[in-house]
C-alpha cells in the first residue's frame, strides 16, 4: 500500500446550478412539511384517523400523505413548484429545461397514480400546498364519507 490517498471518482454532473442550490434542494423534506402537518392537524381535529406516508397499493411504489385504508381513500398533498400548480408554479430561472421536464414527469406520474388507484377502487384526493387546511380537511372528510357509503361502511 502506498501513502497516496485513494482517488474519489468524479460525480456525474449535478442538476443544480450551484452548490448552494443543491444544498437547498436536498434539504427539502419529503414528509412532515408545514402544509402537511397543518392538513393532518385539521383532518385529525375532525375526528378522522389515518396512516401517514403509506402505499395504497403495495406493488406500486407511490406513497400517499394520508391514507384511509378501510375506506380506500388516498390523500396527496402536492407542492406548487414540484407538481406544477396552475396558480403558483414558477418557472425556474436556471436549468429551466431540466426543471420543466421534471415537473412534467411529476404531473404524468400523478395522473398515472390517480388512474391506477381508481382502477383498484380507491378514491384519490389531491390537495395543493397553498390550500386552506380547514377547507382541504372538509374535502377529505366528504370524500371519506362518500367512499364509506360506496364500500358499504356506513
Amino acid at each position: 500500500m502506498t501513502g497516496k490517498a485513494a482517488e474519489v471518482p468524479k460525480e456525474t454532473e449535478s442538476w443544480a446550478s450551484n452548490d448552494a442550490v443543491r444544498a437547498s434542494m436536498q434539504a427539502n423534506r419529503s414528509r412532515d412539511t408545514g402544509p402537511e402537518l397543518a392538513l393532518r392537524r385539521a383532518v385529525h381535529a375532525r375526528g378522522l384517523r389515518y396512516r401517514v406516508s403509506a402505499r395504497p397499493l403495495k406493488e406500486l411504489r407511490r406513497t400517499a400523505d394520508l391514507l384511509f385504508t378501510r375506506a380506500k381513500v388516498a390523500v396527496f398533498l402536492d407542492g406548487c413548484f414540484w407538481h406544477g400548480c396552475p396558480e403558483h408554479h414558477t418557472v425556474a430561472v436556471r436549468n429551466g429545461t431540466y426543471w420543466a421536464s421534471k415537473v412534467e414527469r411529476n404531473r404524468t406520474r400523478d395522473a398515472d397514480t390517480n388512474q391506477r388507484l381508481a382502477e383498484a377502487g380507491w378514491t384519490v384526493v389531491r390537495v395543493w400546498e397553498h390550500e386552506d387546511p380547514i377547507e382541504a380537511a372538509a374535502r377529505v372528510e366528504a370524500a371519506l364519507i362518500e367512499a364509506r357509503r360506496i364500500h358499504g361502511q356506513l
